[in-house]
């Protein structure tokens, strides 16, 4: 089963992927994870990605999926797999039809579109208070955990993401779930809809 989870930055969406991964033996595929794993990895692919990078500039939409591509055909080879979870990507029109067309040439499908569903007041809320969180556990915040950086972060959402939840609409798979709920109540309900 292949899932994309939607939602707004700090809806979640890492957290319930790796409990995902746990429970059902299914592949994360994290756009940043992947960056900056190629950036390290000595191969053409990651030495172009390091010096995209490097220069400070954005990786291609051309490179996200090659670097998709490289995943799919590597991870899903083992025994019991469960699938991919694509986390961060699409994250435009543009992409998510890469993606489609990357899928339909692998012989695999979208099972489903899951959008966390959040209110932008508790989304800053919850943002601040994790940074607050890793602060008093002797830790540091990440950088972008603050009020000032999660508006720009949000707005970039809305410009530039939120299309896709009216094209899978379109597409009909397109499932939400209340993402204000805990995080366990999170995960109950993106397992009903994946058992559905």
């Amino acid at each position: 089963m292949n899932i994309i989870l939607l939602g707004p930055p700090g809806a979640g969406k890492g957290t319930q992927a790796k409990k995902l991964v746990e429970t059902r033996n299914m592949v994360q595929l994290s756009t940043g994870d992947m960056l900056r794993e190629a950036k390290t990895s000595g191969t053409d692919m990651g030495n172009k990605v390091a010096a995209i990078m490097d220069a400070g500039e954005l990786v291609t939409d051309e490179i996200v999926i090659g670097l998709i591509e490289e995943k799919l055909d590597t991870a899903s080879n083992g025994s019991g797999f469960g699938g991919f979870i694509f986390d961060g990507f699409p994250r435009t029109l543009a992409q998510a039809d890469a993606l489609g067309d990357l899928m339909n040439t692998k012989g695999l499908a979208i099972d489903h579109v899951i959008e966390l569903k959040l209110n932008d007041d508790v989304l800053v809320e919850r943002i601040v208070n994790r940074a607050k969180e890793a602060v008093a556990a002797g830790g540091t915040a990440r950088a972008d955990d603050n009020e000032e950086s999660l508006k720009v972060r949000l707005m970039e959402y809305y410009k530039k993401t939120s299309p896709l939840i009216g094209y899978y609409y379109a597409k009909g798979g397109l499932k939400d779930v209340d993402g204000l709920a805990s995080m366990d109540e999170v995960a109950s309900s993106l397992t009903a809809v994946l058992d559905a």
